[in-house]
Parts: C-alpha cells; sequence; structure tokens
C-alpha cells in the first residue's frame, strides 16, 4: 500500500452540515475502496489563489490515508463528479523521506483535531452552563 494525500476545495456556499457530509461522504468512498483513512486535516475557509467557478474563497480539506495505486483513478472520478468540489489534487508519498515526512505531516493532523475537539467541548460545556443561569 502507498500513502497519499488529498488536498480538495469545497464550495463557500455550503452549510457547516454540507461541508461536514461531503467529507463523510469522501471518507467514505475511501474506506469501501480498502483505503485506510489516517488523518482529516479541516483547514477551513480560505481565499483562493485565482477564482475558481466565481469563487474567490474556499473551504480546504487534506485527507491523508494509505491504499493501492489502482483506487486513486476511480477516487479522482468521484471527486470530479462531486458538484460540491470545486479542485482537487492527489500526491503519493513513495521514497524513504517523504515517507518520513507524510508520517509527520499525519501526526501534526491529528494534533490538531485533538485540539478542535477540545475547543468544542468546552464551548458546549460554557453553552450549558449559560443556559442553565
Amino acid at each position: 500500500m502507498n500513502n497519499y494525500e488529498t488536498l480538495f476545495i469545497l464550495k463557500p456556499t455550503l452549510t457547516d452540515e454540507e461541508t461536514s457530509e461531503n467529507i463523510k461522504r469522501i471518507e467514505t468512498t475511501l474506506i469501501k475502496e480498502g483505503s485506510k483513512v489516517l488523518a482529516i486535516n479541516r483547514m477551513g475557509m480560505k481565499k483562493l489563489a485565482y477564482p475558481i467557478a466565481k469563487y474567490e474563497r474556499g473551504f480546504y480539506v487534506v485527507i491523508y490515508f494509505r491504499s493501492v495505486g489502482s483506487v486513486i483513478g476511480e477516487f479522482e472520478r468521484k471527486l470530479k463528479f462531486n458538484e460540491d468540489v470545486i479542485k482537487f489534487l492527489t500526491i503519493k508519498y513513495s521514497n524513504k523521506k517523504e515517507t518520513i515526512q507524510f508520517e509527520k505531516l499525519v501526526a501534526i493532523a491529528n494534533k490538531s483535531l485533538k485540539r478542535e475537539s477540545v475547543k468544542l467541548e468546552k464551548i458546549s460545556t460554557n453553552k450549558e452552563i449559560e443556559t442553565e443561569t
């Protein structure tokens, strides 16, 4: 199995629920094809370098996964037909140096995911306290 990273940009007009649905659907597509998703980095809304399909901004997401090379063609085809994805790029990490860097990126993505979940827990706890008083 090879190490891959796919960056895709979702339309900025999507709601939070639609964005989460799309990310989950893309993750499920990889899992169904036999890939192992290692980390998902939701980078958030960012300004695009140039307009794409009349959009100036987009929601950036990076998925780090291990897969067989034959899966990538079908995966990219499904991304191409997803109307909410405005751009995507898949990178393969093959040699030893690249693999070491890939492992570092996965570790960073997992750390940021843990920090986000802690922040969300604090926010929800604070909201519960405010509603009780």
